[in-house]
């Protein structure tokens, strides 16, 4: 790789405009040299308001840039593993955002083209990032905490008009609801917050989006693992309450911690005690800290200067969602 990393963004919507873009704008040793959009007036806009050099309607045009060293894939869901797999042919490295495919099947599929072209890629886990979330599994690996036990996570918000959902209403181009949209991060802290405890068992319950072509509105899953650990998940599109509601909180046999708010417990002299660092929350927004940190992993990955995450997490954690689905249909409990 040359000493600035060339890059291209596939998908000018939402999230490259408010996370993407503002963090690589400041970042050095990457450059972003083109954004590609079906909508070529929106990606010359936003290329134009990044001072990015052009701009491009077609993803194989834009992979045939020759100055791309990698790329960013943020287009819809059903459109990551197509695009992925365009990239990787075109001797590409590539972050793409959260999920990587539609299926356990997809995923694994997509991890072997990955491997045989000897390319890196990374999927956006970037909730991973937060630095809550950095010192939580900092006393969970020092095993501060006990062996782990539970994990319940949840994440709650309020999007009054099914159009602001867009083509995440639609289940062919979104693959699911709420379940794949919020509850795809907070399955993957968990696991990961827990060291990747292996799933064996999954009961879930999925409101909204009966028959059609539409998705859940929200969903509760319960997945228990080996060595007795068990992980709660809930998920809505439709939270009425005080503002978006989104934490974990983990247990263990010698403590207990959750993020946002940041707390970690133990036991001081015989009293329960919060032992999380004061003033470890720097003033940056938790949101643009965590897509900061991701791209800066993600860089120092194809320098050679760190390792990346393991990518059979994501197939893992595919099973759990495909079984998750089909706990909801089939009313009643799945084994993987």
């Amino acid at each position: 790789m040359s000493e600035t990393l060339k890059l291209a963004i596939i998908g000018a919507g939402a999230i490259t405009q408010v996370a993407h873009l503002p963090v690589l704008r400041k970042l050095k040793g990457v450059q972003v040299v083109a954004i590609c959009d079906t909508d070529l007036p929106k990606a010359r806009a936003l290329a134009d308001r990044f001072q990015v050099r052009d701009a491009f309607n077609d993803i194989e045009e834009t992979l045939e840039y020759e100055q791309l060293d990698a790329v960013a894939i943020c287009t819809p869901n059903h459109l990551h593993e197509p695009h992925v797999q365009a990239a990787l042919s075109a001797g590409l490295h590539v972050l793409v955002e959260r999920p990587l495919a539609l299926s356990a099947a997809a995923v694994q599929k997509i991890l072997r083209q990955a491997e045989k072209k000897d390319r890196v890629l990374m999927v956006g886990m970037n909730h991973r990032y937060r630095t809550d979330v950095q010192i939580v599994r900092s006393f969970v690996q020092s095993g501060e905490l006990g062996k782990m036990e539970s994990v319940r996570g949840s994440w709650h918000v309020f999007r009054p008009s099914r159009a602001q959902l867009g083509w995440r209403q639609r289940r062919d181009e979104s693959g699911g609801g709420a379940i794949l949209d919020l509850g795809h991060a907070i399955l993957d802290l968990g696991f990961w917050l827990a060291n990747n405890p292996r799933p064996i068992r999954v009961s879930a319950s999925l409101t909204g989006g009966e028959g059609g072509r539409g998705v859940e509105q929200s969903g509760s899953a319960f997945v228990v693992c080996e060595g007795g650990f068990s992980m709660f998940l809930d998920v809505t599109w439709h939270h009425v309450g005080e503002g978006e509601r989104f934490g974990l909180g983990l247990r263990g046999s010698k403590g207990t911690a959750g993020i946002n708010p940041l707390n970690v417990w133990k036991e001081l002299h015989g009293v329960p005690t919060d032992v999380a660092p004061t003033g470890a929350i720097g003033r940056e927004n938790a949101f643009s800290a965590s897509y900061r940190a991701e791209w800066a992993h993600f860089l120092a990955v194809l320098r050679g200067e760190a390792k990346p995450f393991d990518n059979q997490e994501q197939v893992i954690l595919h099973r759990v969602i495909d079984a998750i689905y089909e706990s909801a249909a089939k009313g009643k409990d799945v084994e993987l």
